[in-house]
């Protein structure tokens, strides 16, 4: 099994970053693990943390309409260049947290993806630099506000509510080009999104180096890389899975936002 580097939060509100063992203890490192972070002799034991989402990015970058029947199916052609859009740090939320249902809206989507983790400085680099760039490989859910997304010009309100993108479990280091993504709604066995990573338009080589171009990429930012064919609703009450192949599993609930209340 690939190691699996976690980001915690003991019983007295530290937060480390560590090397998930298979125990379910967590080897404490001294830094981030793209910071060099290196091994100490602190050992947290299962019961002794939660898991908080792999990384605390000063920025998420997201790419839209990455995959051509994703793009169909929102009735409009693939783009000639990476699509991007912003999403905001405090819409991060890790498995297992809870994604709050807004009041303004009547229709969020799941929209599982596969999402990169910088682990040096990245400026202007081209796809053959872009690569060393890539630390390591996490799950994300770009959760949508549909009806919001259709009534804006632009996307910032739709996709940047709180909770609206829950990251995690852990980071791997190394991936399968052709790793199968998958998303599953309540029980069904039948996912509602199925598709191999290297199906997208742009691939991850090509969006660092497209991004870098633009904005400087820091260590722990994260680019989320596009969602399949398949999005649809999700309802008060539904826990969706996005899983992909060599990572894991991300797992969340939804409920209604109550006015006033924090995550």
């Amino acid at each position: 099994m690939a190691q699996r580097y976690v980001r915690v939060q003991d019983r007295e509100g530290r937060v480390y970053y560590g090397l998930l063992q298979l125990s379910q203890s967590v080897q404490v490192l001294d830094a981030p693990p793209w910071l060099q972070g290196q091994p100490t002799d602190l050992q947290l034991e299962p019961d002794s943390y939660r898991l908080l989402a792999p990384c605390a990015p000063s920025k998420i970058v997201a790419v839209g309409k990455n995959y051509t029947d994703h793009a169909a199916e929102m009735g409009t052609p693939v783009p000639h260049e990476p699509l991007l859009f912003l999403k905001p740090p405090t819409s991060v939320i890790a498995t297992d947290g809870t994604i709050h249902y807004p009041p303004q809206s009547q229709r969020v989507d799941y929209e599982g993806e596969l999402a990169l983790v910088i682990g040096e400085r990245a400026f202007d680099c081209v796809p053959e630099q872009a690569q060393a760039k890539i630390w390591g490989y996490t799950i994300a859910n770009d959760v949508t506000a549909r009806d919001l997304q259709r009534q804006d010009v632009q996307w910032t309100r739709a996709k940047g509510f709180d909770t609206f993108c829950p990251l995690g479990p852990w980071i791997v280091r190394e991936l399968n080009p052709g790793a199968l993504l998958q998303t599953f709604v309540n029980d069904n066995t039948q996912p509602v999104q199925f598709a191999r990573i290297d199906e997208m338009v742009f691939p991850p080589d090509f969006l660092v180096s497209y991004i870098s171009q633009v904005m400087t990429l820091l260590p722990g930012d994260v680019i989320l890389t596009g969602t399949p064919f398949g999005v649809g609703p999700l309802h008060p009450g539904d826990r969706v899975v996005v899983a992909i192949e060599g990572i894991g599993r991300l797992e969340n609930t939804i409920t209604i936002r109550q006015p006033g209340r924090s995550h």
